[in-house]
């Protein structure tokens, strides 16, 4: 068994993965030692809010993309732990489209219950990853960035937990350099009521398009254009919001569209996705992929085919998130513990192609969701994660794909069934629309409202 193992990123993925070890720990197993270094000075990854842009107080590029009044996308029943429950964590029954701060406090609860904190080197960056073939470990350097101390350690295995949604992918088009305006990608968009009263251009047709959209408008933006590549995401926006083809170029602050129209815009939002940018690990053993459900060269979606002791957690495009971080974090934690014992080579590339193949033959939202939801139970089936109802996670998150057809302002004013204990999720006390404050106090009702929308801002759409 392995003696020591590098757990890189103490977000959601890092935190599933520590946790997965002092689970077995606390069933008796000889557990080796666990160090996660993680380069921000506090836990929860994407979901540890931050007001900073660019560049931290160290000079490194910041990682969260998380903005406030961020609520949930998709029901919080379909990535609730098995054994955490909300109830556990609230103590009763909540929402089921809850806001950033409830949901950072759900994800940090489970790590501090679990005291995971004890294995994390905080604000410490790691610069290179790379594997000793005659030693047979890995050697891992790190920064601490407090005090620049570098230092070298070796591990057994390194399993890296970083995430892929901090790097923007930003393309250029002509005009750009000439725009009055404001250029920024998603990742850097902290406050919506920083458009107020601007004309916004957003290009993207996915998550973060449709959210930054839609938070514009409420919070009093003039207007809000979505130019798409491909297709439209088609959906009954609000007035005020409209989609329109591909942006060809901007001439000062008109952009012009491939349809031949053209708008004044004010300020442009990239929603235009995030690379896998893993600059710390050696050439040979990092992962390049876009954004799908089953990346190339990781077996189960989490062990790099040529070096196994290697591993990915939360590489995927996602439906699910937190139980498929679960999943993946018991799989290697399994396989590090010397319980799970992987294929020859030949067959993990097997399997890694048939389920690439079938990927390539997915038809809509439906069959993906199908289809991750088949990648997770695989990986449950030979663990111990606590059983959950599956199939009632596939049918909440094709019933809220319906729900955006039906209503995009309105999807998250629905309710659903926990999959762990069966109880119903009671509805918010306001309509999402028209509910102002994201405050977790708020949220709850076991407060007073805050409200941090300006009364001098301009007045929200109707």
């Amino acid at each position: 068994m392995a003696s020591r193992v590098a757990i890189i990123g103490a977000g959601p993925s890092g935190l599933a993965q520590l946790h997965a070890f002092c689970e077995a720990r606390k069933k008796g197993a000889d557990v080796p030692e666990l160090v996660c270094f993680e380069k921000q000075s506090d836990w929860g990854g994407l979901w540890n809010y931050t007001w900073r842009t660019g560049t931290d107080e160290y000079g490194e590029l910041v990682h969260s993309s998380m903005y406030r009044y961020l609520w949930s996308n998709g029901p919080k029943e379909c990535l609730e732990f098995a054994d955490y429950t909300f109830e556990d964590h609230f103590g009763r029954p909540i929402p089921s489209f809850p806001p950033r701060e409830a949901l950072f406090d759900y994800i940090t609860g489970r790590a501090a219950k679990s005291d995971v904190r004890r294995f994390i080197q905080f604000s410490t960056a790691v610069r290179w990853v790379s594997f000793e073939e005659e030693r047979g470990t890995f050697r891992v350097t790190v920064e601490r960035l407090n005090d620049r101390d570098t230092r070298t350690e070796e591990f057994d295995h390194v399993i890296v937990a970083s995430g892929h949604f901090s790097v923007p992918n930003t393309p250029a088009y002509d005009g750009f350099r000439q725009f009055p305006g404001r250029i920024m990608h998603s990742h850097d968009v902290r406050d919506a009521q920083e458009f107020t009263g601007k004309r916004l251009l957003v290009l993207g047709s996915s998550y973060s398009a449709e959210d930054i959209a839609l938070q514009s408008r409420k919070y009093g933006a003039e207007s809000v254009t979505i130019s798409y590549r491909t297709a439209p995401m088609g959906f009954e926006w609000p007035d005020g919001i409209e989609e329109v083809p591909l942006l060809r170029e901007v001439d000062g602050r008109t952009a012009h569209f491939a349809d031949g129209t053209t708008r004044d815009v004010d300020v442009i939002v990239l929603c235009t996705g995030y690379q896998h940018y893993f600059p710390y690990i050696e050439d040979s053993l990092r992962l390049r992929t876009t954004n799908v459900l089953y990346p190339p060269n990781l077996y189960k979606g989490v062990f790099w085919l040529d070096n196994p002791r290697l591993a990915y957690l939360g590489m995927q495009d996602q439906y699910y998130t937190f139980t498929l971080f679960d999943a993946e974090a018991w799989y290697a934690r399994d396989h590090v513990l010397g319980r799970i014992f992987l294929p020859p080579r030949e067959e993990m590339e097997e399997d890694i192609a048939a389920w690439r193949a079938r990927e390539a033959e997915l038809a809509d939202p439906l069959e993906q969701i199908d289809f991750q939801a088949d990648h997770m139970e695989e990986l449950l089936k030979e663990v111990d994660y606590p059983a959950f109802d599956v199939q009632l996670t596939r049918d909440a998150f094709k019933a809220w794909e319906h729900h955006k057809e039906e209503s995009i302002i309105g999807y998250r004013d629905r309710a659903f069934a926990s999959p762990c204990t069966g109880t119903m999720a009671p509805l918010h006390h306001e309509a999402w629309w028209d509910e102002m404050d994201d405050s977790m106090s708020t949220f709850l009702g076991d407060g007073r409202r805050r409200d941090e929308f300006s009364a001098s801002a301009a007045p929200r759409p109707a």
